[in-house]
């Protein structure tokens, strides 16, 4: 308690809480730009922050990680355009609602949902990161292998009725995963001799084409066949009573499940968003029958998970030096920066800044939830009135300005429109996104583990089996691929 009294004294400072504000207002805007996420916002400003004090600095990025995550809703349920990585989930339900004139309450259970996933991760952090950090490094190579699986296995499992659709889609992405150099001969691999895909395909560009690229395909699809998305409004923003109530339990389990996928390092937001989102597809289906066509659920669900990872992916870094993903990886360059070494001698050597930055990312959420809300009600008040032919101008500029940003590669344009090309074609073939994108990011990593797993085993698969958590992971696995197909037997109702 000392500690967190320091913590709080610290963001007391005006100084320091401006920053912080300035951090989530900065986080807000970036969020809500296709191309744009807190990995580059917060690696541009960390040089910035060597003239700050350590307070100021880190308030400034703490501020940023956390309003980064949160912003990527907005083009994902105004423009079905995730703004990050985080946030593609979100579109299943999200942009369905925007259709329906429910705009400002898919925003609004957005921002309630980030709030409270945040909190309960930022609550997690401040108590508990040592404890839970030491739990953490029980996961090694075998037991990631099998928590990927149990991913791919989640994702193929909300496919009811599209299972053998979502196994293609899983099948093309690790294919996408495999280009460029392979991580255990240095070798290229389908680059087809071009320098640029030797480091492979870059997740953000991947994403700009496949949601961006894509949408504006489907503007000009609907207007050459007449077709309209609705009548799109703003309506209420601020969950009712009873709309609240009804999301309360799906918010409060997707931030604890998202809180605990943050603890573990490598694990990262995409993992806990569909296990979120499946996890609340499986207990609610026979009581919400819309999920994927703008059920409330399935916007609180991935929000409140991956808000919960921002906190907890802290707590190795904080408790033991271990990034638990890119971004806090970021905040070891920030906090070296100020001659500080992140781990247990944190707390002893500068409990100030230690306990600064738990209390701070419990504190950002704070003051996400008005500024989101005032956001919500400006951003989608306006993007309503922009004719279509004009927005989707701006989402082709924006899309092909994040997609140079990112690397400042010309490359990266036919990337983004190759991958538009693959997203419309999904569409209209009614292949899910979202098994390409959880292979894609997992793929890299499922080699990874499986081939130290093999090393650490001289070659036997045995190793899988005997280690009490991964064994467990493979189990509950293959629970979720047969539970599907034992109840499709059960009903008679064909799987594919």
């Amino acid at each position: 308690m000392e500690g967190i009294i320091i913590g709080i004294n610290e963001l007391m400072n005006i100084s320091t809480l401006l920053f912080l504000v300035g951090g989530v207002m900065i986080g807000l805007v970036v969020g809500t730009l296709p191309g744009m996420n807190d990995n580059i916002t917060i690696a541009v400003l960390i040089p910035i922050t060597f003239g700050m004090e350590p307070q100021h600095g880190l308030s400034l990025l703490v501020g940023i990680y956390c309003a980064t995550c949160f912003g990527g809703s907005f083009p994902a349920i105004l423009l079905n355009i995730p703004g990050t990585a985080s946030s593609v989930v979100t579109t299943f339900d999200g942009y369905p609602m925007a259709k329906k004139g429910l705009a400002g309450q898919a925003l609004g259970i957005s921002t309630v949902s980030s709030v409270i996933g945040g909190v309960i991760s930022g609550f997690t952090l401040l108590l508990f990161a040592p404890v839970l950090a030491q739990q953490a490094l029980k996961f090694g190579p075998t037991e990631y292998f099998s928590l990927i699986i149990l991913g791919f296995c989640t994702v193929i499992g909300m496919a009811t009725g599209n299972v053998v659709k979502s196994m293609i889609a899983v099948i093309i992405g690790l294919f996408i995963s495999t280009i460029g150099m392979s991580p255990q001969t240095g070798e290229g691999r389908f680059t087809f001799g071009n320098a640029n895909l030797l480091d492979g395909i870059p997740l953000v560009t991947l994403m700009i084409g496949l949601f961006g690229v894509t949408a504006v395909f489907e503007m000009i699809f609907e207007a050459v066949t007449k077709k309209t998305d609705g009548n799109m409004k703003v309506g209420r923003i601020l969950p009712d009573k009873k709309l609240f109530k009804r999301i309360l339990p799906t918010t409060l389990i997707s931030g604890t499940m998202g809180t605990a996928v943050g603890i573990l390092p490598g694990a990262g937001m995409i993992m806990a968003i569909y296990l979120a989102y499946d996890s609340t597809v499986r207990r609610l289906k026979n009581k919400v029958k819309n999920f994927g066509k703008g059920a409330p659920e399935g916007v609180a669900a991935p929000e409140a998970a991956n808000n919960a990872v921002v906190a907890s992916s802290m707590i190795p870094l904080i408790s033991l030096g271990i990034p638990g993903n890119s971004v806090s990886a970021l905040f070891i360059g920030a906090l070296m920066i100020h001659g500080l070494q992140p781990g247990p001698a944190l707390f002893k050597e500068a409990p100030e800044i230690s306990y600064l930055l738990l209390v701070a990312f419990l504190a950002a959420y704070i003051f996400i939830f008005p500024l989101g809300l005032l956001m919500a009600k400006f951003l989608t008040s306006t993007i309503m009135k922009v004719p279509k032919d004009l927005l989707g101008a701006t989402v082709v500029v924006l899309c092909f300005t994040g997609a140079f940003a990112f690397k400042n590669s010309l490359f990266d344009f036919w990337i983004i429109i190759v991958f538009g090309v693959i997203g419309f074609i999904f569409n209209r073939l009614n292949i899910p996104f979202s098994a390409l994108i959880l292979a894609v990011v997992l793929g890299k990593l499922l080699e990874k583990s499986y081939h130290q797993s093999m090393v650490l085993s001289n070659g036997s698969y045995s190793i899988f089996f005997e280690k009490p958590i991964s064994l467990t992971l493979l189990i509950v696995s293959f629970l979720f691929i047969a539970w599907p197909v034992i109840t499709g037997f059960r009903k008679k109702e064909p799987i594919t």
